[in-house]
């Protein structure tokens, strides 16, 4: 058995810095994750990173388009503080490494992104979510932690109403090892892959939010699920906000800006679940084009010229030869919306607390909330800091005061003796099958618009795929890395998720953000002005609300 003070699970940017802010603290810490600390999914956001730092700007303002962008639901005290924090933290990261791109004049350059007021979005070309995690973790490097690498959490352990530890799989070994612990920091990141087309990686399968589900955390607003707009066609690769930024357009199939109906003011700068309801209802109504991977519209760059495109995307340069064998910078790319980030998560007050004692989280597996019912583009890296220095903080504060940590002798049995079965059993369900079945009903149900028929099909699939879940059997029975153990855990997190994102989806009789409703096109502040709790119980998610947190900006219309 290992014992830390603190054990933060997931190794990208919020759980980097939440390591760094509990080290600094004097805390024993511990960092596990389930990949290379370099190769999270934080590594592959590439616009930029929100501050208010030019003279035309200000943090008022950037508080005004992050609640607007919310679409009035995000927690405008939580809003305020993230705004404020920004600016200290992107100086901060410089100081820590960052190589961010620079202006003529020497100062931070920024972009233009949607649904800002101005340029504040800083970027390092883009790449800037790997400049980022880089920079700190060499920073991290030079602390004292514990590194249990290619480790899967598997279950937390609560008793007497606290967090007492956690257990995980060891993937080198196969083995299952408990680690003690006084506070626990979620920062796994989502879970894009209940969606069969995500510009998230493979490794994004909610399992932090998932065990903190099953350990009696409250999950927040999970109905709330961002597509981006722009994801390259088949593959589904992020095509990054910043190529609009930087003056992109998007044209249909009879070469028109499109975006002209839906945005008159910014177009192709509008918050991004305008954007992709936009492209969608193209395609939807015959103007988009056609091909062997569905419909799609054309994202130009051409008109930037060879210097610009390939010096500040030259990600997307490679991605669109690589992947489409398109040049950019003499044709068009072709792309339509993928699910993409989900404002929904553990839910946490400022400070990255739970409802469960001893228990934090950060980044994208917890809801603050700050992005409400749609996330601006270059807020995330930014929360993953923010608030990942937060929880850090927050857990090592409880650590210093909590008990010690008791775990039973059963604890290990207990939590693993669901997995044990998968394992002993002659006949029963593929993992992958489920996976896949659980992800084209997520697409076809509870996709960019909803209504009351398709989502009630998509309750009735998923929990038909639960209950198959429970007769899930692993063939393979070696301990060293063990996809097919793996899959089947991973699976499992997702189906019960995927269950929650579906029940909440269809409570909320309105359209707000991202969560477009056909059959209930408006707001409707009277009645959804609040956020929706899902707490875990044996017939399913029971859901409650809370109220949404206002300062000084009452919801109005949202346009663009």
């Amino acid at each position: 058995m290992e014992r830390h003070e603190v054990v933060v699970v997931g190794a990208g940017l919020a759980g980097q810095r939440a390591a760094l802010a509990a080290v600094q603290a004097g805390r024993d810490v511990a960092l596990l994750s389930k990949l290379h600390p370099l190769r999270s999914h934080s590594g592959a956001a590439q616009g930029g990173i929100n501050a208010a730092v030019g003279a035309e700007d200000s943090v008022e303002t950037h508080i005004f388009d992050t609640v607007k962008g919310s679409d009035y639901l995000g927690d405008q005290d939580a809003i305020e503080f993230f705004c404020r924090e920004a600016g200290p933290t992107v100086v901060e990261m410089e100081h820590f490494g960052t190589i961010f791109s620079r202006a003529d004049d020497g100062s931070l350059a920024r972009r233009p992104f949607g649904g800002a007021h101005f340029p504040r979005t800083i970027y390092a070309a883009d790449r800037t979510g790997l400049a980022l995690l880089q920079a700190l973790w060499e920073r991290l490097g030079s602390e004292t932690l514990t590194l249990y690498e290619e480790w899967d959490v598997t279950r937390l352990i609560v008793r007497d109403g606290r967090v007492q530890g956690l257990v995980a799989l060891d993937r080198a070994s196969g083995e299952f090892h408990e680690v003690a612990a006084r506070a626990v920091v979620l920062a796994t990141g989502p879970a894009g892959r209940v969606y069969a087309k995500t510009t998230n990686a493979h490794s994004c399968t909610g399992d932090g939010i998932a065990v903190a589900y099953d350990a009696g955390a409250l999950l927040k607003d999970m109905e709330f699920v961002q597509f981006h707009p722009t994801a390259l066609l088949e593959s589904s690769i992020l095509i990054t906000e910043g190529a609009r930024g930087e003056g992109g357009l998007l044209k249909n199939a009879s070469g028109e800006r499109f975006m002209v109906r839906y945005a008159p003011h910014v177009q192709e700068l509008a918050s991004r679940d305008v954007v992709s309801r936009a492209i969608v209802t193209e395609v939807r109504e015959g103007r988009g084009f056609q091909g062997p991977f569905g419909g799609y519209v054309h994202l130009e760059l051409m008109h930037l010229g060879k210097e610009r495109v390939e010096s500040r995307l030259t990600e997307i340069c490679d991605y669109a030869r690589r992947f489409a064998g398109i040049d950019p910078v003499t044709e068009p790319i072709p792309v339509y919306p993928a699910q993409h980030y989900m404002m929904g998560g553990i839910g946490t007050d400022l400070h990255g607390a739970t409802n469960v004692r001893g228990l934090f989280a950060a980044g994208e597996a917890a809801c603050v909330s700050i992005h409400g019912a749609n996330r601006l583009g270059g807020n995330s890296l930014l929360e993953t800091l923010v608030f990942g220095k937060q929880a850090g903080v927050a857990a090592a504060a409880y650590a210093a005061g909590a008990p010690a940590p008791e775990l039973h002798s059963t604890d290990l049995d207990e939590a693993t003796a669901p997995l044990r079965a998968w394992s002993s059993r002659s006949e029963g369900e593929d993992p992958s099958t489920l996976r896949t079945e659980m992800q084209r009903t997520m697409e076809e149900c509870v996709g960019i618009y909803r209504d009351e028929a398709s989502l009630m099909e998509g309750i009735r699939r998923i929990r038909a795929l639960r209950q198959r879940a429970e007769r899930i059997r692993v063939v393979d029975r070696s301990g060293v890395y063990n996809l097919n153990l793996t899959d089947a855990l991973e699976t499992t997190h997702m189906l019960e998720l995927a269950e929650v994102i579906v029940v909440g989806a269809y409570a909320r009789t309105e359209s707000r953000g991202a969560h477009a409703r056909t059959d209930y096109p408006k707001r409707d502040d009277a009645r959804w002005m609040r956020h929706t709790l899902a707490r875990r119980t044996p017939e399913g998610p029971a859901l409650d609300y809370a109220p949404v947190a206002f300062t000084r900006f009452e919801p109005t219309e949202r346009v663009y």
